[in-house]
Formats: C-alpha cells, structure tokens, sequence
C-alpha cells in the first residue's frame, strides 16, 4: 500500500513522509489548517499555497511552511505529490500521490457547495481514494446556503425586533469566515469574540474580501441595543460569565450535526440551530467519490460503516483506515483547545 496509518499519522513509506499526522514527524504533508489536521512540532509542512497564511497562524512564526501551487507536482523522494482543492475551507486541498504507475488521492474535509471563500472542489481521477465520512448518511441533505442565509437573517431580525443581541456560534476556521461572507452586514453591527477573529488576517492576506468585524467588548455590544450580530467559537456557549455580560441575548448554534442533534442544543441551552457545514453532505460525499473513478476506496472518521455498505452495494472495494481525525462537531472542541493553548 502506498499510504499506511501508523501510530503518528497516515505514511507514505515511498516518499518518507506523513499526511496529516497526529503526532509530530520529520515532514508532514497538510491537506489543511483545522486542528485536528494539522499538529504543531513536525521539522517541516508542505501544504497547498493559498492555506500557508493559516498553517503559520496554526504552526507559529517558528515553524517551517513550505507552500505548492495547486495543480503543481512536486517530488518527494520518487513520489510525484499535488494538491487540488477540496472545497473544505481557505487552501483545503485534496493530496495526489503518484508512484510506479498508482495513483492515490487522500481527500481531507471537503464539500462540494459553492462557497465564495476558498477554491470550489475538482475532482481527481485516481485508483484509490481515501475520503472523510463525517456526514455519510442520507440522513444529511443540505439546503442551498441562499436558504440558511435568509433563515440566520430572519432570526437576526426577530433578535433585533425584541431588542436581544444575536449570538451565532460557528467554527472560527472556514464556518465563521463563510458567515461572514453571506450575512447581510448592512442588517446591523457585526462582532466577533476572541478565537472567531484568529484567523480573518489570514484570508485578507490570501485575497478573501469579507466584512471585519469589531471585537466583541461588552460595553460596545450593549450599545448597540441588540441590534448587533456576534460570531463566536461554539465553546462560549458554556461561558455564562461573557454571555451574562452582553446584555439580553438569543445563541444560534450553526454546524451540520444540528440536523440530528436538536437534544444535544437544547441541553446547551442554546435556543436555535441552523444546519450548515463545511462538510460535503451525503450527495456531495457519493459524488466526489464515483467523480474520483476509484477502484478502491478507504473510508475515515465519521460513519465509516455506513458509507462502506453503500459503497460495495455500488460494486466499490471499500475498507475502513484508522485515524484520530475529529470530523465537524470534534473539529470545534480541538480547534477550541488550541486556541486556549496559544496553538
């Protein structure tokens, strides 16, 4: 096999390096800058060129960031490697591996809906793919974002009409800066909490035009009198504290898992949830996956079991690959803690 999981990552023994790897190596090969993905403390990364600005933001000043243009192969001791957008978030990127004649492709996150802040998803046509299984299950349809935009509008609104800020907690890499991208900024005042503003300098940087929030300080919410909308990590919803300072306030929890985790949001308290996800639904994942022309394909985190009954139903070979990857919901709690850490 040309790629193997092993207790520090997923490796290629013909190139002598690791993708995505969970524990620090010499050279790891990073599909993208989520926390789950990419680690802190290996030698050097490689990863596509429009996610450097994040991968730095992740890694620190210190680290060693190599960027490759999408499209571009490079040589890693005999293996022929590129990156090709996944659709995921800023500088996500499928990684192709080629060598004596196999073709590989370790698909990261991805999705296939349109999303105005990173490069839209291209199929590559390979022999294996290893694909992410986060939503793989019909079960997980999801709307057009024009539809969830017009919802998070008309909750705003209503927020506003009672005089009660609006708090819409959302991953603070690739979901908050999509929000940002499709609210209507003209509605009202735009905040951002701590960890939901990490990242905006870095999609700036990359070219990514999206409204700037201001920081969510208590003094300035409440003078905005509710009428202010502020984005912030999924986490500080447990934070009574910074909620109680803000005034009167409605939560809004968005993430794909809210279409089946309803119990799980009340038990939050947070009063609404909006289903959206920078995760392909189940179309998007049996899409990408037939586009890919695979003859064999390696499932990881998410409903591995599902995913593979479908698939050899299809006339697929499918198996599952072990990993520690987090998918969405476990995405937010690790890119929470590293945030906390200072990663």
């Amino acid at each position: 096999m040309l790629i193997e999981s092993t207790s520090h990552g997923l490796y290629c023994e013909a190139g002598d390096f690791f993708i995505d790897p969970w524990e620090p190596v010499d050279r790891a090969v990073i599909t993208h800058a989520h926390a789950d993905h990419a680690v802190a403390g290996s030698e050097a990364y490689l990863t596509a060129e429009p996610g450097v600005g994040l991968l730095r933001e992740r890694m620190g000043a210190a680290a060693y960031v190599q960027g490759q243009p999408y499209g571009e192969p490079i040589d890693l001791n005999g293996v022929a490697v590129a990156f090709f957008p996944a659709g995921h978030i800023l500088g996500s990127a499928q990684i192709r591996l080629e060598f004596q004649g196999e073709v590989w492709v370790v698909s990261g996150d991805y999705k296939l809906a349109t999303d105005p802040t990173c490069e839209p998803f291209v199929p590559v046509p390979c022999d294996v793919f290893l694909t992410e299984a986060t939503f793989a299950m019909p079960v997980f349809q999801w709307r057009r974002p024009q539809v969830i935009f017009g919802q998070i509008d008309e909750w705003w609104l209503r927020n506003q009409a009672a005089g009660r800020t609006s708090v819409l907690l959302a991953d603070g890499l690739g979901m908050t800066q999509r929000l940002l991208a499709g609210l209507d900024a003209e509605m009202g005042p735009l905040f951002a909490q701590g960890a939901a503003r990490r990242f905006l300098s870095a999609y700036a940087a990359a070219g990514v035009e999206l409204p700037v929030p201001v920081p969510a300080a208590a003094d300035a919410v409440r003078a905005a009198q509710g009428r202010g909308l502020i984005l912030a990590p999924p986490a500080m919803a447990e934070d009574a504290a910074w909620l109680g300072s803000l005034g009167p306030v409605s939560t809004a929890l968005v993430s794909g898992g809210m279409q089946v985790l309803g119990v799980r949001r009340r038990q939050r308290d947070i009063e609404r949830g909006f289903v959206f996800s920078d995760h392909a639904d189940w179309n998007g994942l049996t899409t990408a996956i037939q586009a890919s022309e695979a003859r064999h394909v390696l499932i990881t985190h998410g409903q591995v079991e599902e995913l593979g009954r479908w698939l050899r139903r299809q006339g697929f070979a499918a198996d599952a690959i072990a990993t520690k990857y987090a998918g969405e919901m476990g995405s937010e709690a690790t890119d929470a803690e590293a945030t906390a850490a200072g990663a």
